[in-house]
């Protein structure tokens, strides 16, 4: 018989397989179409009778395109439960999943993952991924949230159209909220304990943990945080969010005061302009969260640092490399020479004279045996700059509050195109959910044992708020030591790796980390 669990909205039904019992696809707030399009999101529609609960429903609308065959970030396909296809995109998008080893009393810790993609692509709704393998290894509840993306999600409406539609744009992030209350309302009958939920995701995951952490509207839905190369300093400002929404009525050739023409648009006209729009004019920034003043007040690094996130233990990490992902999307990479490299610098931080950090880099890198040329060079410089010293200020501003902080650094190498991309962006997922492909970062027993020693981790700070587990031994909290855990070949925990390099950035202003 096929478990069904009463919820908020109505009943729903799954299915159990090997211990898993499943649920897919159930709506957490009002489909966010027509009039509701760019709103904050409303309360879920009750259902009569049964939902079935047993495929994947939707994807946030979003451009795909399949993998280059040079790009290291592919994935697998082995997943148990998965139904025969991806999902379509539609803007009724906003619906979780929920993993669990048994509809009961048991209380079993909750995790919910937010996929990343930049906040324009992803899905919590994939086929390809095996979410349940973590509620099958460590008996906890796994939860998959999909949330508005790109136009539909961060499009600041509010001041060009005279708040006929009164979006932040931030409504991608407050659908986040929104899972989060249904969670907190319903995860019980789903066997877990609503007083003990982790919200873990990567890159634009990572960055939504840390808004949440600084956003006032998610205090209390959460109790412990993991950002996998997240970072709390990227939000837009409000009036580089405004300067947008006037660039994308232009192009669309509708006056912000004619909101009954902006609601009746379809998706795919609203879609289409979103891609004429791209990409931006210079001085205008794609749609992106946003200090609008009410949402968020200020930076999540700036209210982290005041406290907003006291009595959340918190896991933070970045892969080594992360950066060398771009290679594959922007080949211009490999080939830069000393001015296209100051160009790309000067206009990401034209406040800034890197002269100084420029010449140190190249020495650090010839003491490391890499070539110091100019693609090296840009290349560590990104890594460092968008995740790594992000996600440094991100632990010491938790850490400096006695709060429970633990960093960590993937260094395991991928072997994909000789060696290339290293321990590239992204990369770590694999291992977390154990469907990484072996011709990409290869195989052994050594990677089946980081596979697992993260997942254990995962799982028993979820547990208990401290990462560890018998692979790892100690993980100690983050400290004026900078005790970080390298998680590769070998794991093991280093007091402040890379710390010449970490301190080139002591005297960088906090706007040099926004998104570009």
């Amino acid at each position: 018989m096929n478990p069904a669990v009463e919820t908020t909205g109505g009943k729903v039904e799954g299915w159990e397989k090997d211990g898993i019992n499943t649920f897919l696809g159930i709506p957490f707030t009002a489909p966010p179409v027509g009039n509701r399009r760019w709103l904050s999101p409303e309360p879920v529609e009750p259902w009569a009778g049964v939902k079935e609960a047993k495929s994947f429903v939707a994807m946030a609308p979003q451009m795909l395109a399949a993998p280059s065959q040079d790009s290291p970030l592919q994935v697998s396909s082995n997943a148990e439960t998965r139904p025969d296809r991806q999902p379509d995109v539609n803007e009724d998008c906003l619906h979780l999943n929920i993993w669990t080893p048994g509809t009961d009393a048991a209380r079993r810790p909750v995790m919910v993952w937010i996929h990343g993609g930049g906040f324009t692509g992803g899905t919590g709704a994939s086929p390809l991924s095996d979410f349940g393998v973590l509620a099958r290894r460590g008996d906890v509840v796994v939860v998959t949230i999909n949330y508005r993306l790109n136009i539909f999600g961060f499009l600041r409406l509010k001041d060009v159209t005279d708040n006929r539609i009164p979006s932040t744009g931030n409504e991608g992030m407050l659908d986040q909220v929104a899972a989060l209350k249904w969670v907190r309302d319903n995860i019980g009958a789903f066997g877990g304990d609503p007083g003990n939920v982790t919200v873990f995701g990567l890159s634009a995951g990572g960055g939504s943990v840390c808004a949440l952490l600084g956003m006032p509207a998610a205090r209390g839905l959460f109790h412990k945080a993991i950002s996998q190369s997240g970072s709390a300093h990227f939000l837009v400002e409000k009036d580089e969010a405004n300067r947008y929404a006037e660039h994308f009525l232009n192009v669309l050739g509708v006056d912000g005061s004619d909101a009954t023409a902006l609601h009746e648009l379809t998706m795919k006209q609203v879609f289409e302009t979103y891609i004429r729009s791209l990409p931006v004019p210079r001085g205008i920034r794609s749609p992106m969260v946003v200090v609008d003043g009410e949402v968020f007040r200020e930076m999540p690094i700036d209210s982290i640092k005041a406290g907003s996130a006291d009595g959340i233990p918190l896991v933070a990490g970045t892969t080594a490399d992360e950066w060398r992902l771009w290679q594959a999307m922007d080949r211009a990479i490999n080939d830069l020479t000393e001015g296209h490299m100051m160009a790309r610098f000067s206009r990401m931080m034209p406040d800034w004279d890197m002269i100084d950090m420029l010449r140190a880099y190249r020495e650090i890198l010839a003491e490391r045996g890499v070539d110091p040329t100019p693609s090296e060079v840009y290349l560590a410089i990104m890594t460092a700059r968008m995740f790594w010293i992000p996600t440094t200020r991100l632990l010491e501003a938790q850490a400096g509050r006695g709060n429970a902080a633990y960093g960590y650094r993937f260094t395991w190498k991928a072997p994909f195109k000789g060696g290339l991309f290293g321990a590239f962006h992204g990369m770590d997922s694999g291992f977390l959910w154990g469907n990484y492909q072996p011709e990409v970062v290869g195989s052994g027993p050594a990677a089946d044992t980081l596979s697992r020693n993260m997942q254990d981790a995962w799982i028993a700070f979820a547990r208990t708020g401290a990462p560890g587990g018998k692979g790892l031994g100690r993980w100690p909290v983050y400290g004026e030591l900078r005790e970080t855990m390298l998680l590769g070949e070998q794991c093991e925990v280093q007091e402040a790796p890379f710390e010449e390099e970490r301190r080139l950035w002591d005297l960088a202003p906090d706007n040099v980390y926004k998104w570009q």
